[in-house]
């Protein structure tokens, strides 16, 4: 029977890290092959040139040397727009930190300084103006003044050879992420005109900013949601091989890039859109949504808005941009628990205002969850323990002869009502638990930079100096000699190893996590000495 708890043990640890392996391995953004550009069959094809050329949506263009920008500043952003196609082309967020340097603001899209990034929209239709026409810029600067709620960057394209002129609206939001990207075209030719228009995020295939430790690495790519087919991510690697697979047309959803802590997503409000995602050239990519724009008649001006999110990963924020834009924080299969979890942990920050206490208290109230199961598995294994002596004179008694030993230790643990391998329990509770609080914090953007006190300045990566490792390590060790040990000399050494094993494993992991399993040890260990403690003065001692 301690053969069969070993081999439990080994097998669920094993269990964990291949599971740990192959959540990296869907996860981690495949380095692309260069193709030639191509476009998403379906995808509509304009029908003239343009002063950049015929433009199909996904295609790209470098900008022109000279081309001017407009710099918009808000409350939360630094937004720059190119007179090229009036793209977005670097959004700096000033409410977060840069990765590497700290006294640095956090760079989404990006002109070249560690990514090509930008957010890019176009007509389709005769002489319409797409991401490459040069526009005309109102303004060079541009800020949120005190006590105004938007602020509204207008660009004008040149005038078609029919008379067709139309402007280009960029709206944001005080205290937002959330910005609108409208149209304005004026029909002035003789003819009814009816375009469509196009919404795409352009980027290179380099991972954002990843996690510490381990090699760990998190999906940076397209992704597609609608009622349908719900959430659906796309890899670089398949749409260089034309084999990605997501939905192509549909009545609602939107379209997002998704990166580590962050996301940009284009969201119509209504009517039939089309989806598409091409290799655009080597290691660059283009994805995003086509809309029809309501026919427009000889003197009148049609509208067309789109709302577009760039910004954090913050669920309050994701859940009242789009249904289901919250789907982007992706905690994989074990979402049931994972949401939860997180759930109760923000509410844990609002009474507490640190991300490092309210871990503190989702871990003692799992513990008192699981209070009645783990109190009998502990029992159980305190029984164990007051049996060693008559193991060890079993053992001695049997020598060899191991059919004799193993039917003996049977009968003995049936007389004395212990169970062998209830002292796994506990580990089997955690660890579904623990893998969902690992997702939760290497996912969400809110422990990003959350200190804790102390050497803590930030729950998301790993401690410093590895003292919560090595205290873990210690609990780990501590809880392990207040277990029986095991009859077998080479069991009890691989038990031994265990708690080395973890504490090389934890010294990468993010510090938050390491914090929940430290106070859960050391719960453990003052539920697992009590029960002790009371099992001995009862009389459960070795005869």
């Amino acid at each position: 029977m301690d053969n069969r708890r070993l081999i439990l043990l080994l097998v669920f640890s094993f269990s964990l890290v291949m599971l740990w392996d192959g959540w990296q391995k869907h996860n981690q953004p495949p380095a692309p092959a260069p193709v030639a550009a191509h476009s998403t069959p379906g995808v509509p094809t304009p029908t003239a040139s343009t002063p950049g050329g015929t433009v199909v949506p996904g295609q790209t263009a470098a900008a022109p040397a000279q081309a001017p920008k407009a710099t918009i500043r808000t409350d939360v952003l630094i937004a720059e727009v190119s007179a090229q196609g009036g793209d977005i082309v670097r959004l700096e967020l000033t409410k977060h930190h840069d990765g590497e340097d700290k006294s640095k603001n956090y760079v989404l899209f990006d002109n070249g300084q560690k990514h090509l990034y930008s957010a890019q929209t176009g007509l389709i239709g005769n002489g319409l103006p797409t991401h490459k026409t040069v526009f005309t810029l109102s303004t060079e600067e541009l800020s949120l003044k005190d006590g105004e709620e938007t602020v509204t960057l207008r660009l004008a394209a040149p005038a078609t050879a029919d008379g067709v002129e139309v402007a280009k609206l960029i709206t944001f939001r005080r205290n937002s992420y959330h910005a609108e990207i409208s149209y304005e075209i004026t029909n002035n030719s003789a003819a009814p005109i009816n375009p469509h228009a196009y919404f795409q995020f352009t980027r290179d295939g380099k991972p954002a900013e990843q996690p510490g430790g381990f090699g760990v690495q998190t999906f940076t790519g397209p992704a597609f949601y609608t009622e349908a087919e719900k959430y659906q991510k796309v890899s670089f690697e398949d749409i260089a091989k034309k084999s990605a697979k997501f939905v192509t047309k549909s009545a609602d959803g939107w379209a997002a890039m998704v990166q580590h802590y962050f996301v940009a997503g284009w969201a119509p409000t209504e009517g039939e859109r089309e989806f598409f995602a091409n290799q655009v050239g080597a290691d660059l990519y283009s994805a995003g949504v086509i809309l029809p724009v309501a026919a427009v008649a000889p003197g009148q001006t049609g509208k067309l808005s789109v709302p577009l999110y760039a910004g954090p990963q913050e669920q309050s924020r994701l859940e009242t941009f789009a249904k289901g834009f919250d789907l982007v924080v992706d905690y994989g299969w074990l979402t049931v628990i994972a949401a939860p979890l997180f759930w109760v942990l923000e509410w844990f920050h609002q009474l507490t205002g640190n991300w490092g206490w309210a871990i503190i208290l989702v871990t003692i109230a799992l513990k008192a969850l699981f209070f009645p199961l783990s109190a009998a598995s502990y029992k159980s294994m305190a029984k164990m323990k007051t049996l060693a002596p008559r193991l060890q004179r079993m053992k001695e008694q049997y020598g060899d002869d191991r059919m004799k030993m193993q039917q003996a230790m049977m009968d003995l643990y049936k007389r004395e009502k212990v169970n062998p391998l209830g002292g796994c329990l506990p580990i089997l509770i955690q660890i579904p638990v623990f893998i969902a609080l690992y997702w939760v914090l290497l996912g969400v953007v809110e422990m990003r930079g959350a200190p804790w006190l102390g050497w803590i300045q930030d729950l998301s990566v790993q401690d410093p100096y590895y003292i919560l490792p090595l205290v873990m390590g210690a609990t780990s060790f501590i809880q392990m000699k207040l277990n029986p040990a095991p009859p077998d000399p080479i069991q009890a050494k691989v038990m031994m190893m265990m708690p080395i094993l973890f504490t090389f494993m934890f010294l990468w992991f993010p510090a938050g996590l390491v914090l929940y399993w430290v106070v859960n040890n050391t719960l453990s260990i003052a539920q697992q000495w009590q029960i002790n403690r009371m099992i001995e003065a009862g009389g459960k001692t070795a005869e």
